[in-house]
């Protein structure tokens, strides 16, 4: 649509002469309940009132709005025509004064795509629920505005809503709901602080509610108060545990008002966890929005209430940096989510019972960041931003994860304290502004005294990962007699950086355990750093050159040591030490330096051993990578039938009713091929196989079926059955992906018509149908797709919400017909579509980079 892809320059133009100093906005949202109007899509009024100034009086500028129809346009007390003043993105303001008052009534679409007002009915009670998500740019779906982070202006709510609702915003409501006229109720909300467009809220429906508050002494005496509300569907109120979300949410609050010394800024604390969601969660203040698979349905391990508390302390630290102190343009993206993806691990390990945060951290996020930092489409932790799509793609592995772990590299450069006193100043410096990179920095010199600019230029504003590689000189008596730690980059120019690290020696032991002996902190620069710290320590049998984890970078190892990890890597006795050496054997496999076969022999021998719940949990996720793209063809079979019989022995041995057990047990039904391992699988859903501890519920009776209708040992009838035995969401869901992934050629096309040919699917659909689509096994089924693919993704991309044109441009691309013809294929299409829009390239460019490392991995692993 014409003027949808906000850009840069024209909001830094709009900024220039804007200041927005108040909105008032309705939504009337009754007509969400009720018979749908037949054969029309359903609305919902929408009027808006925003006051604002312009500092070139006579001058013209823009609202934005995205709206099935608008029923008028007030502009200064004079109306305009809605068809003459709006394109269906953008109203156009002629004649701005110095102070100005739009007033615009509009109807707006409910959303089924996770974008503006989404609506989702309950199968299981026919409840209907509404919430909101807006980042980047959706607040425009929903009520007019001026959509960008840097006008920023207080906002007041007025909701009109089914009686016996729960109605919230970002504030708290004033007074109790009143009577609507034509029935209903009215909830009208104290206006916010100023805050952005996108991080405004409403979430309204007949939500199950749980109550706690909090209470903070402040100097001087007084004390803050935070009324705490946990809310989720009402057929889910039975597996919410809010009494653990509770207590992490206080953890946070009492960890972040020590640290930051700013009081929490937006009264009260709410967070509600809903259907459909297309994010982790979103830090809405005031009101917290999760997607709503937090809500524990069946048994998980310690590491999936380890992530959750992770994503509601990473929401947290957002309500200062982000929320009180936000990004002036998406460019500086980083200033929010890399700085809530460090505090996330940071507060976890310090303020709650989750102490293993940065094993996870360097084990799964890192590795989330080292994938995207290799990818053509990487960029430096500012990015260049230039519109709103671009923005969309940049919530990324390196916005997040990469951001992250530099952050945690400026900890070690500068020092736990100067760091936090740094956030202190920058709160109190910027609060309800925007700002950029270098407001940061300012404070970040202030407080360490050192040269910021010289580590944002090697840090922040170039792309990239370096490796670090030991390389180790003894001499006759087994000492060391040098020792240098080797820098490389990628690319034909690449960039070296200072590096804080810790280079640790290892031993193995007596009794078999390989431990630290020795441990040095040094800086790294250039291509070859001394460590003289060392020299004339014994022998080393493995030398980690990141140790503890502390810089951004590919740990490689000496040819010793990678001798010592293939016999001994599940005798190394630290976790986190253990954690890293995971992390770089995955990352020789993805880079082809160690064949797929290989890494899937350390996995069979050592992660039955892994204490570790959440590492154990990557392994399998990277094993069943390895299995499905690294692998030679030829050798795929024989190599799948091994990991199988090795999940069933580690399954079989894992301590019953453990977390093991139970994550052994997925991962034997995702890999399961052989007639007994089916077998198995069936016997285990329908009573007639028993596993000592283990309990087959919901859930993971959904994963066993899926496993089965994937291998053609159950269909439609057996899905049908157990949807009848889980009539929920989920189930829903489930069942959906389950009939997707039945191995026909049918089947395929029908699924394809769905997701391709019609945009009826809710967002949620979506995905569970092409996740059922692209199964590993049924590569001859797919490879008709593969052409078809490519006459439709610009089609796909020009017509759909961009959340849906993602899931289908990456979800369809065929990945699994892993073979050269492909890869020309999708350079033909890139070579033919230069003008396509950029991040459609992106996203194409990305999946051609995945298929490219997967036949040299693949190469790699045939040579075994």
């Amino acid at each position: 649509m014409p003027g949808e892809n906000l850009s840069r320059e024209e909001a830094r133009a709009r900024a220039a002469i804007l200041s927005v100093e108040r909105y008032d906005v309705a939504l009337d949202v009754r007509s969400a309940t009720g018979p749908a109007p037949g054969g029309a899509e359903r609305t919902f009024r929408s009027t808006t009132v925003i006051d604002f100034r312009c500092a070139q009086p006579g001058a013209s500028s823009f609202a934005d709005l995205i709206a099935r129809s608008v029923t008028s346009v007030r502009l200064n007390g004079r109306d305009l025509d809605p068809a003459a003043v709006f394109d269906g993105a953008r109203i156009a303001l002629e004649g701005l004064a110095e102070h100005n008052t739009l007033e615009v009534d509009a109807q707006c679409l409910y959303s089924h795509t996770g974008e503006g007002l989404h609506r989702f009915e309950d199968p299981e009670d026919g409840e209907v629920y509404l919430y909101t998500q807006y980042e980047p740019a959706d607040s425009r779906r929903v009520f007019a505005n001026f959509e960008q982070p840097d006008l920023k202006a207080p906002f007041t709510f007025r909701v009109t809503a089914p009686e016996g609702w729960e109605v919230l915003s970002n504030s708290a409501a004033q007074g109790e709901p009143a009577p609507a006229p034509d029935g209903g109720v009215t909830v009208d909300f104290l206006p916010t602080r100023p805050i952005s467009t996108y991080i405004t809220v409403v979430v309204a429906g007949p939500y199950h509610v749980a109550r706690d508050h909090y209470t903070r002494a402040l100097t001087g005496g007084e004390a803050l108060e935070i009324p705490l509300r946990v809310l989720c569907r009402r057929s889910l109120a039975r597996h919410l545990d809010a009494e653990e979300i509770f207590e992490v949410t206080k953890q946070g609050l009492d960890f972040f008002h020590d640290s930051f010394d700013y009081p929490y800024p937006f009264g009260k604390y709410d967070q509600a966890f809903v259907p459909e969601y297309n994010l982790g969660a979103m830090e809405n203040p005031g009101l917290v929005t999760f997607r709503e698979e937090f809500v524990y349905r069946g048994k998980v391990t310690r590491a999936s209430y380890e992530h959750r508390a992770n994503v509601v302390l990473h929401e947290m630290t957002h309500m200062w940096f982000g929320d009180l102190v936000t990004m002036r343009w998406w460019d500086d993206l980083w200033l929010k989510e890399s700085f809530a993806d460090f505090m996330a691990s940071f507060s976890q390990v310090e303020a709650t019972r989750y102490g293993e945060g940065w094993i996870t951290f360097a084990n799964r996020r890192k590795t989330w960041a080292y994938r995207a930092d290799q990818l053509p489409s990487t960029h430096p932790v500012v990015a260049d931003i230039p519109d709103l799509e671009a923005a969309k793609l940049n919530f990324d592995g390196i916005t997040y994860s990469k951001g992250a772990a530099v952050l945690k590299q400026l900890v070690a450069y500068v020092g736990r304290e100067a760091f936090l006193e740094a956030a202190r100043r920058y709160f109190k410096r910027h609060a309800y502004g925007n700002t950029a990179l270098v407001d940061l920095l300012s404070v970040l010199g202030e407080t360490s005294g050192r040269d910021m600019a010289q580590w944002s230029a090697a840090w922040l504003e170039t792309a990239g990962v370096n490796s670090l590689t030991p390389e180790v000189v003894c001499d006759e008596q087994g000492r060391i007699s040098s020792l240098t730690v080797l820098q490389t980059g990628e690319g034909e120019q690449p960039r070296l950086r200072p590096h804080r690290v810790a280079v640790g020696l290892y031993k193995l032991g007596a009794g078999g355990a390989l431990e630290r002996y020795a441990r040095v902190e040094i800086d790294v620069a250039g291509p070859a750093t001394a460590v003289p710290a060392l020299v004339g320590r014994p022998r080393p049998d493995l030398v980690l050159v990141n140790d503890d984890d502390l810089t951004y970078c590919k740990m490689r190892f000496d040819d010793a040591s990678l001798t010592t990890l293939s016999g001994h890597l599940g005798d190394i006795t630290d976790p986190l030490a253990r954690a890293l050496a995971w992390s770089a054997v995955w990352n020789l496999t993805r880079d082809a330096l160690l064949p797929a076969r290989a890494y899937l022999d350390l996995v069979l021998r050592f992660a039955g051993r892994e204490s570790d719940i959440g590492v154990l949990q990557s392994l399998h996720q990277q094993a069943r990578a390895a299995l499905t793209q690294f692998v030679a063809p030829q050798a795929r079979e024989a190599a799948g039938q091994e990991v199988a019989q090795g999940a069933l022995r580690e399954l079989r041995l894992a301590e019953p009713a453990g977390g093991h057990q139970l994550a052994w047990a997925r991962f034997f039904a995702e890999v399961a091929a052989s007639a007994s391992d089916l077998q198995l699988l069936r016997g285990l859903l329908d009573g007639s196989a028993k596993i000592d501890g283990l309990e087959v519920d919901q859930e993971l009776r959904w994963t066993f079926l899926a496993a089965l209708t994937a291998q053609g040992a159950a269909g439609a009838a057996e899905i049908a059955a157990e949807r009848s035995r889980d009539d929920t969401a989920s189930g829903h869901r489930h069942a959906v992906r389950c009939l997707a992934s039945r191995p026909s050629a049918e089947v395929k096309a029908t699924a394809w018509a769905e997701v391709v040919e019609s945009d009826t699917l809710s967002n949620a659909l979506v995905e569970a149908t092409i996740a059922g689509f692209a199964q590993p096994g049924q590569r001859e089924l797919t490879a008709p797709y593969a052409d078809p693919y490519f006459a439709v993704v610009e089609r796909i991309w020009a017509t759909r919400s961009i959340e849906i044109a993602m899931a289908v441009v990456r979800g369809l691309f065929p990945s699994l017909q892993d073979r050269p013809e492909t890869l020309t294929a999708t350079d033909a299409w890139l070579a033919a579509h230069e003008d396509a829009a950029p991040a459609l390239r992106r996203l194409v460019l990305e999946s051609r980079d995945d298929l490219a490392r997967a036949l040299r991995a693949q190469s790699c692993d045939a040579s075994l």
